[in-house]
């Protein structure tokens, strides 16, 4: 089987295998409703990670970050947090290590939304500082999965919401043992599309989930996974011949 968790390396056989690529996936512990683990940031995050370094050649996944900025969680058991700040630093530092080491070409895999914000800084402070450095952040995987899916995938709201249907689906197909679709349940807020309020999640729903995450399947999550590792093996490849920068044509 091929190896592709990095805290499995020796100096040796990591030496040995030419590794070019690191996959950092990113995460919360946090509540997700009744039903779903406080780790399912996590969980899916490193699992995509995973799933795609599978097929990628000389590419390893980093152990993930447990922890994100999940202050705006906490009116739910059971949330352990860092700052925003924290969350900055510790991205950064990873950067700096595996950039120190000679890997130049990083993904980071994103699963909680109070994590984008830091990593975005972190990532754009590290690129100015190390301008040859290949860095992608793929920031928000639950809304790529419901824009490449067909419209009619999902039942409610695109499949969003905090532990709602797309969620809830993917870690049916992932993590299937720790859900229990019994105490499913969520509410729908009514967001608008243009303008973002800025809200701590106890003003959207009364449970630890929003959307409604009875109408998750695993079916819908094996389709969640699979267009979201095949559209990043397609970019991975993409960035390795173009030397991870944007294509620029004159106009």
């Amino acid at each position: 089987m091929k190896k592709v968790r990095l805290e499995e390396y020796n100096q040796h056989s990591f030496e040995e295998a030419g590794i070019d690529k690191v996959i950092l996936a990113i995460g919360s512990c946090e509540s997700h409703g009744a039903h779903l683990p406080f780790g399912c940031d996590t969980f899916v995050s490193h699992q995509i990670g995973l799933d795609l370094a599978e097929r990628l050649e000389k590419t390893v996944v980093a152990p993930p970050l447990w922890f994100g900025m999940s202050q705006h969680y906490r009116h739910q058991p059971m949330c352990l947090s860092l700052s925003d700040d924290t969350v900055i630093k510790v991205v950064s530092e990873i950067l700096d290590s595996l950039a120190f080491w000679g890997i130049n070409k990083v993904l980071i895999i994103n699963g909680h939304d109070g994590n984008i914000a830091p990593i975005e800084i972190a990532a754009r402070d590290f690129k100015v500082k190390n301008p040859d450095f290949c860095l992608a952040v793929l920031d928000a995987w639950w809304v790529t999965a419901g824009a490449l899916l067909p419209e009619n995938t999902f039942e409610v709201w695109n499949g969003l919401g905090h532990g709602g249907e797309g969620e809830t689906s993917i870690g049916l197909s992932i993590f299937p043992e720790l859900c229990d679709m019994d105490r499913a349940q969520g509410q729908l807020p009514e967001m608008d599309d243009k303008v973002k309020l800025i809200w701590n999640f106890a003003e959207l729903t009364k449970f630890g989930a929003s959307g409604d995450p009875t109408k998750a399947t695993a079916e819908k999550g094996d389709k969640m996974r699979s267009v979201l590792v095949d559209y990043l093996v397609e970019f991975m490849n993409k960035m390795d011949k173009q030397g991870w920068r944007y294509k620029v044509k004159d106009i």
